[in-house]
């Protein structure tokens, strides 16, 4: 599982356990998409963008920092608020490759990017009538139905990463024209409360 923006750092992070329990929460990885979007922010503004108040956005700003996903902007900060950076480009999570110790983490933190990946795309939504012709056309809100083994969506999961890679470049690279998209890869058995069919013998 990756979540991913354009942000000032390069670096990429395997989420441990201890930094997992911290993105367990839907704002609080809203508050580090936001820093990766945008750049650096203060509580204040941070609230503002999120619909909280700038004590709650402080409060998950501090516990992004004590995981060492976010760190401060030292040039921009004062001595009545300070500004918060992320610290890495890319958080990265697979449950297949994580000990088992980090498994009932990773569950938390799947629930809790389930829940923020449903609320960018309801804000999504709200733009769509205001969305220039080009990029209306350019836009998919797709959703299909498939018939898979675990095996074929861990294929299929690696194969559309590596088409994301190719065109994963920094806002310097960027061409004119381009803006911040937002892809999101979903793949979960389709929760209607039944099993999956037992393969045929």
């Amino acid at each position: 599982m990756v979540s991913s923006s354009a942000a000032s750092s390069e670096q990429d992070i395997e989420l441990d356990t201890a930094a997992l329990r911290v993105l367990a929460h839907p704002v609080r990885l809203g508050v580090l998409t936001l820093l990766r979007e945008r750049g650096p922010s203060t509580a204040t503004r941070v609230g503002e963008e999120l619909g909280i108040n700038p004590g709650a956005a402080s409060y998950h700003l501090r516990r992004l920092a004590s995981g060492g996903l976010i760190v401060e902007e030292p040039d921009r900060g004062t001595g009545r608020e300070r500004w918060w950076k992320s610290a890495h480009r890319q958080s990265i999570h697979d449950p297949a490759a994580a000990p088992a110790e980090r498994r009932e983490a990773g569950r938390a933190y799947t629930h809790a990017v389930a829940l923020a990946a449903a609320d960018r795309l309801r804000r999504a939504a709200n733009e769509v009538p205001l969305l220039p012709p080009e990029w209306l056309d350019a836009s998919t809100y797709s959703d299909f139905l498939l018939h898979l083994t675990p095996g074929d969506v861990d294929r299929m999961r690696a194969e559309i990463f590596e088409v994301v890679s190719r065109y994963r470049r920094s806002a310097d690279e960027a061409p004119e024209g381009a803006a911040r998209v937002a892809l999101h890869v979903h793949a979960f058995p389709v929760p209607d409360g039944n099993p999956a069919p037992a393969a045929d013998a």
